[in-house]
């Protein structure tokens, strides 16, 4: 039995189970119970997104060079997925559940399986020779906790490895401060010197990492019934993630139960919904940036390390990596009280040994807290949901139909010695810096129906909302600030507002910079586009294309001639996501009059210098050099475009600063994308939710869901749901 145009219907354990496609495709499940609605949500996550779902799990346990093919990549890959552990003590995890919460996941493993046993396995895994092995509930447990992980927790790990690489190239500690503000600890240039990094994964197994989900930059916000014209609250979101790829992350679905709707957003592989609406309350997340991960540097010789009673031993673990018709690889896996050696102790040298707050003790929390949301009856519910979240840290923005709204941050915070910032990598034998266990969770940032009536988050540094200070390097606030600004319009808010916002794209960051770069642009044709131009993202201007190549030029000369080099700068901006992610901690720097990093030059000179180098090109309109495929997960740029695998090529507006964020790079040579993945609005004085996906329901290639909303996702054309 499948879904295309026919209604299915399941047995449940509480009843019957109906499924079908709504006129957009987006399936709808009726039930009368949570656990029967999650049966009904496996049944159609194994249906819809079955390649997406089953590939994820094989990268995650380390079994791509058994499951798909003997590949040097696919080996590498499971070699870092196996050295990773994410999930070292599932059993645990799984009996720390609800009860309840046990039985929804169950339900929906259930359903998942019904699926794969009534049918064949989809037909990409029939050319590759896999036959999937059922589902179990620790594949979900795993896939949630992942979420905290890849492109997040590690993000910020990348940013924490080259601060050590530019101490070890000998950049000024002024310098390092001015970027760093955050950066509290006395900087050992001798002992950052001796430690030895641990080569990234090669160019063609990092590719495979893009497989999985990465969150990254997003928005979301809400307004109180003050500011709207229903007097009711609004709230959206729109996560920013990797839309150069198909299937979506995302699959929306709508929920039926006797007296209640959900809907909203799910990532295959989990049950429930991450972003979305019941009757009663709506909620969205964006990252939150908080610094769940911390580098310790440890002396290591003879397969041991240092410590002031002696040396000691690591807990060696050892991993067997079976290879498809080849022969399997053994691997050691050394391991101490602060977490994954980098490197090899038999050697004597300085090593990092990578400590992640929610590698231990962890994912039950997320779920128990996911799964009650429909429950919750008011934002304060919501909150308390939220906070029970380990694993995963978000911005939670809530509405509740009562006409509240808040803010909750999640996640599992290191409590660090006073003056240690988790920045800089400090010596693991010297016990003063170490954690003492986790910040308790009422101290985590948060708020409750603020008197403007506004919750705005977009990634920016909200320390100062709760008592612990979890981010360290946060975002920019552009666009926080332009959400507000247009919020506090003055005029009353509806939902033609919030699409209005979405598809905003003034940049504030060029605003300020264009304060210093306007009366330094000389009489040229290109320096009257940009001194003309209105510092908006669209495709078809030319002077937001001349604004960015002045941009990148300044951030060459400050930052590269003046300080790590431009062939280093070159690659981070091109070959990396952290430019994406911390450009703000340049611009601080370029918006100060006087700076270590202008080294004893005015301001206006290096300006002028970059402004000559930026201009030095054709103008031509921003979105030439925008064009993005939509590829497919497995087979994107393998077969002719004749065939349809692949949309595109699409034209992306929007910059890094921008509330749609439109920012193009390379991940080891592959393009990949932060840009608004699902927009959606709910207005509390109703039932509904408007929305659009930057894709389609399913990822069956000749289903007419395939890609059956990226137009209206381009374009600003919302659904309407239920």
């Amino acid at each position: 039995m499948k879904l295309k145009t026919n209604r299915v219907v399941l047995d449940g354990r509480d009843g019957k189970i109906e499924i079908e496609r709504n006129r957009f495709g987006i399936p709808e499940i009726s039930a009368h119970s949570l656990a029967d609605l999650q049966f009904g949500l496996g049944w159609v996550h194994a249906s819809d997104r079955q390649v997406q779902v089953l590939l994820t799990r094989i990268l995650l346990q380390g079994r791509a060079a058994e499951c798909l093919k003997n590949d040097e990549a696919l080996i590498e890959i499971d070699k870092y997925m196996r050295r990773m552990n994410f999930l070292p003590d599932a059993e645990e995890e799984v009996e720390k559940l609800d009860d309840d919460v046990k039985i929804q996941i169950a339900s929906y493993v259930d359903g998942f399986n019904r699926y794969l046993s009534d049918n064949k396995p989809v037909y990409e895994f029939r050319l590759m020779g896999y036959v999937p092995e059922p589902w179990d509930i620790r594949d979900s447990l795993l896939i949630a906790k992942i979420i905290g992980f890849i492109g997040l927790a590690d993000a910020q790990g990348n940013m924490e490895k080259l601060l050590i690489q530019m101490i070890q190239n000998d950049v000024e500690e002024a310098k390092l401060r001015e970027l760093f503000p955050y950066l509290s600890e006395e900087i050992d240039y001798d002992l950052i010197k001796k430690i030895s990094l641990d080569p990234p994964l090669i160019p063609e197994a990092v590719k495979w990492l893009d497989k999985l989900l990465r969150f990254s930059a997003s928005n979301n916000w809400a307004v109180s019934g003050k500011l709207t014209e229903s007097g009711k609250p609004i709230l959206c979101g729109d996560p920013h993630l990797e839309v150069n790829r198909l299937p979506s992350v995302w699959q929306e679905i709508v929920m039926i139960l006797p007296g209640n709707k959900l809907m909203g957003a799910s990532i295959p592989g989990l049950p429930g919904l991450i972003i979305g609406r019941t009757n009663d309350i709506a909620w969205s997340a964006t990252y939150s940036f908080m610094d769940m991960l911390d580098y310790r540097i440890e002396h290591c010789r003879d397969g041991k390390y240092k410590r002031e009673d002696g040396w000691k031993d690591f807990t060696i673990r050892k991993e067997s990596i079976d290879v498809k018709k080849g022969d399997s690889i053994e691997i050691d896996v050394y391991e101490n009280e602060h977490g994954l050696l980098e490197g090899d102790p038999e050697k004597e040298g300085h090593y990092l040994v990578q400590s992640w707050s929610a590698k231990d003790g962890c994912g039950s929390g997320d779920y128990n807290a996911i799964l009650k949301l429909p429950h919750a009856k008011t934002v304060k519910d919501a909150m308390d949901c939220f906070k029970m979240l380990d694993a995963v840290s978000m911005n939670w923005v809530v509405a509740d139909r009562s006409g509240n709204i808040g803010y909750q941050m999640s996640g599992r915070l290191f409590n660090r010695p006073r003056g240690v910032s988790g920045m800089l990598a400090l010596p693991a034998w010297e016990t003063q810096y170490d954690n003492d266990g986790f910040v308790d969770k009422d101290k985590l940032p948060s708020v409750y129906n603020p008197e403007d009536g506004i919750v705005v988050t977009t990634n920016q540094d909200l320390n100062y909302l709760g008592e612990a200070d979890p981010i360290n390097l946060p975002m920019g606030t552009y666009r926080a600030e332009r959400i507000r600004d247009l919020l506090l319009s003055g005029e009353k808010l509806n939902v033609e507002s919030m699409k209005k916002i979405h598809f905003d794209l003034y940049s504030l960051q060029a605003e300020r910079l264009m304060e210093t770069i306007r009366p330094l642009l000389p009489e040229t044709n290109n320096g009257k586009i940009l001194k003309e131009w209105d510092m908006r993202y669209d495709t078809d201007s030319k002077g937001a294309m001349l604004f960015e190549s002045v941009y990148r030029a300044l951030i060459n000369v400050v930052f590269g001639d003046h300080g790590i080099g431009r062939d280093v700068v070159e690659y981070i901006l091109k070959e990396t996501s952290l430019f994406n992610d911390y450009y703000a901690n340049l611009d601080n720097v370029l918006l100060q009059e006087t700076s270590a990093w202008f080294e004893g030059r005015e301001r206006v000179e290096l300006f002028k210098e970059a402004i000559e180098e930026g201009l030095r090109v054709d103008a031509v309109r921003y979105g030439d050099s925008r064009k993005i495929m939509l590829s497919h997960l497995l087979f994107g740029g393998q077969i002719p475009s004749i065939f349809g695998y692949d949309y595109g090529p699409v034209e992306l507006p929007g910059s890094c600063a921008t509330i749609p964020q439109g920012q193009i790079f390379k991940s080891a040579g592959r393009v990949t994308t932060f840009c608004p993945s699902y927009r959606f609005i709910a207005d509390m004085a109703y039932e509904g939710i408007h929305s659009n996906i930057a894709g389609g329901p399913t990822d069956r290639r000749f289903s007419r869901w395939y890609t059956s909303d990226i137009e209206n996702w381009r374009h600003g054309v919302y659904k309407v749901l239920p």
